[in-house]
């Protein structure tokens, strides 16, 4: 597995492990740049990446995600993270793309501020090495760039989350 898919664990200035009692100590990201005008692409409504997967999950896991805008989207698609058993069930169903705006956190249908508190983000737990996977629908996304952030912790021997190559 290549360094940059490894989970990071929040280090100091000296290299020590910090700790927080309300966040997992797991964390791995993914850039989703839209380019749904492309067959196929990310944002291309009804293409493959439509139910995409954003992170490969082994296992269960308990886990908080956040989607920090870095490029405004384009499209009045709808977009939502889920599983195939919850398709919006991670972060709930943003009604037109277009509301999410630059430096803007995505934690549940109304992206609106670029400070949030951390208890917005909702802990789930993923069952049984359920993907998590991006949907859009009614539209493209023809540009716009998400990071996604997972916080997760193992709750099943061998549990792992890290971004997919898609």
């Amino acid at each position: 597995m290549p360094l940059e898919n490894l989970p990071t664990i929040p280090t100091d200035g000296q290299g020590k492990t910090l700790f927080d009692p309300s966040w997992s100590p797991f964390r791995v990201e993914k850039l989703v740049t839209f380019t749904g005008g492309t067959a196929n692409a990310w944002g291309d409504d009804a293409g493959t990446l439509d139910g995409g997967a954003l992170f490969l999950v082994t296992g269960t896991v308990r886990m908080r995600i956040i989607g920090v805008v870095e490029t405004t989207l384009v499209g009045g698609a709808t977009a939502n993270v889920g599983t195939s058993k919850d398709v919006s069930g991670l972060l709930t169903q943003v009604a037109d793309a277009t509301t999410l705006q630059v430096n803007e956190i995505w934690h549940d249908a109304t992206s609106d501020a670029s400070v949030e508190l951390s208890t917005v983000a909702t802990e789930k737990i993923v069952a049984n090495g359920l993907d998590v996977l991006f949907y859009n629908g009614t539209a493209d996304i023809t540009a716009g760039a998400i990071r996604f952030i997972v916080s997760w912790y193992p709750l099943s021997a061998g549990s792992w989350v890290e971004p997919s190559a898609l």
